[in-house]
């Protein structure tokens, strides 16, 4: 019974290691001039530019699936 304690405590450990960790380096994806990410689009060339990632008003479907995921958790 300890050692499934100690296991569960672990894998708990390890996940918010991970999320921590993510969210420091919140760039996605990194090519050349260019970085992406949950938030805006970069390009860094003669002059540095951001964009957001929702086009026309609207969310990115990865945005409103943080915002369901947020909307849907419990209270506790």
């Amino acid at each position: 019974m300890l050692l499934l304690l100690l296991g569960i405590i672990v894998l708990h450990v390890t996940v918010l290691v991970l999320l921590f960790v993510s969210t420091i380096v919140s760039q996605w994806l990194v090519n050349g001039g260019h970085t992406a990410d949950l938030w805006q689009n970069c390009t860094s060339g003669s002059v540095f530019h951001c964009l957001t990632s929702s086009t026309n008003g609207e969310c990115s479907p990865a945005i409103r699936a943080v915002a369901a995921c947020r909307f849907c958790s419990p209270p506790w």
